[in-house]
């Protein structure tokens, strides 16, 4: 009789787990769509940024030169020379977060969730 209503028990539960099992992958089959959706976007917004910061480190060299030319002249012009150089420097920090934003992304949340 132990055996028998141990039996039933196990069968219940093996059941039980059974039908968590098969709802989980019913959620997952239903979900997959929106995180297909959602990984294909998170590349978009890569990409997108990783333009951006080429962009930005193309716009600070220029930026740099203009400074420099300034800083490298007489009188007043040198003084705004050293602060285009400065705000350059502060951008180029702004520049660095972004990439580090920009690889984040891809290394932490895109390649695990395409894998």
């Amino acid at each position: 009789m132990v055996d028998l209503a141990n039996m039933e028990t196990v069968e219940k539960e093996c059941g039980a787990l059974g039908g968590l099992f098969q709802a989980i992958v019913n959620d997952m089959k239903c979900s997959y769509p929106v995180w297909e959706d959602f990984s294909a976007k998170a590349t978009k917004l890569h990409s997108q940024l990783r333009t951006t910061v080429l962009a930005a480190v193309a716009f600070l060299d220029a930026f740099q030169k203009v400074a420099d030319m300034a800083t490298n002249t007489r009188g007043a012009t040198r003084d705004i020379g050293s602060a285009l150089t400065r705000m350059c420097m502060r951008h180029r920090s702004i520049e660095a977060k972004l990439r580090q934003f920009t690889n984040a992304l891809m290394e932490s949340l895109i390649t695990p969730l395409q894998d």
